[in-house]
C-alpha cells in the first residue's frame, strides 16, 4: 500500500523584489512528499531550498503555483489559517535554536505544549531527545548541541505531522551534529513524522529515504536511497 501524499506542490514560483531588481527564488517546482518519509533537500546557498521549506511550512506564500497539504490548499489560506496550520501540524527546527534564555529546557518546551491540541508532556519530549536529566537547566547551562535538542523537543512536543529542519547542524561540530541527526531520525522512526531537512552538506543525504537536488530555483534531480545510513556512520 502506497503512503499518503502529505504535500503536493505544482508550478511553485517565488519572486522577491529588491528595489528594482527581481530575484527568482523558485522557478516552477513540482514536488510530492509522502507520509512518514525522510527527505533531504540538497543545494547550495541561493538554490531556493529555504524558500521552498518556508512555503511548505506556511511561513511564506508563493508568487505562483499551489501547494496542497492533504486535501487542503495551503496557497488559499489567509494569515489566520496559516497560523493555525503552523501551530497544529508543523514543527520547525532552525540552524539557531531560538530558545528563551530566562526559561529552563522544560519551560521552553512547555511554550508549545501549552497551546497544542494533543501534546506530549515537556518531560516526555525532552526524554525523546535524551535530555531527561537536563529538564531544569537554562540554555546558558547547555551546550550548543543540547540547545538544539531542546529546540527539537519543542518542535515535536505538539506531535506534528511534519517536521521541517533548516540546516539543523549548520552551527555544530561534526560529533554534535551527528547526535542531533540521530534525534531527528528517531523522531521520524518512532513518531512517523514526515521529516524534511534542507542542507548544503552532501553527507547528510545518506540518511534519507529520498534526496532532492535544487539549483537556481529548480529541482535538478532526485534519487531514492536503497537503504538509509545511520547518522553515526556519517562523517564530514
Amino acid at each position: 500500500m502506497n503512503p499518503a501524499v502529505v504535500f503536493q506542490a505544482r508550478g511553485l514560483t517565488k519572486v522577491y523584489h529588491m528595489g528594482e531588481v527581481e530575484v527568482h527564488a523558485l522557478c516552477g517546482i513540482d514536488l510530492d512528499l509522502y507520509q512518514g518519509e525522510f527527505v533531504v533537500l540538497l543545494g547550495p546557498s541561493g538554490s531556493g531550498k529555504s524558500t521552498l521549506l518556508n512555503i511548505l511550512g506556511g511561513l511564506d506564500t508563493p508568487t505562483g503555483g499551489r501547494v496542497m497539504y492533504g486535501e487542503r490548499e495551503l496557497t488559499r489560506y489567509d494569515d489566520a489559517e496559516l497560523t493555525a496550520y503552523r501551530r497544529e501540524h508543523v514543527g520547525f527546527v532552525f540552524q539557531f535554536y531560538n530558545l528563551i534564555p530566562s526559561l529552563t529546557a522544560r519551560e521552553n518546551v512547555a511554550l508549545v505544549t501549552d497551546i497544542a491540541r494533543n501534546p506530549m508532556s515537556a518531560d516526555e519530549a525532552l526524554r525523546l531527545v535524551d535530555l531527561g536529566e537536563r529538564l531544569n537547566h537554562f540554555p546558558a547551562q547547555l551546550s550548543g548541541g543540547e540547545q538544539q535538542r531542546v529546540a527539537i523537543a519543542r518542535a515535536v512536543a505538539k506531535r506534528p505531522a511534519v517536521l521541517l529542519c533548516d540546516e539543523p547542524t549548520g552551527a555544530l561540530d561534526v560529533a554534535t551534529g551527528i547526535k542531533v541527526l540521530e534525534v531527528i531520525e528517531r523522531v521520524n522512526r518512532e513518531i512517523g513524522t514526515t521529516t524534511i531537512i534542507i542542507t548544503h552538506n552532501v553527507v547528510i543525504a545518506g540518511m534519507a529515504d529520498r534526496v532532492i537536488h535544487l539549483s537556481n530555483g529548480l529541482i535538478q534531480s532526485e534519487e531514492r536511497n536503497a537503504s538509509r545510513v545511520a547518522p553515526a556512520r556519517l562523517s564530514w
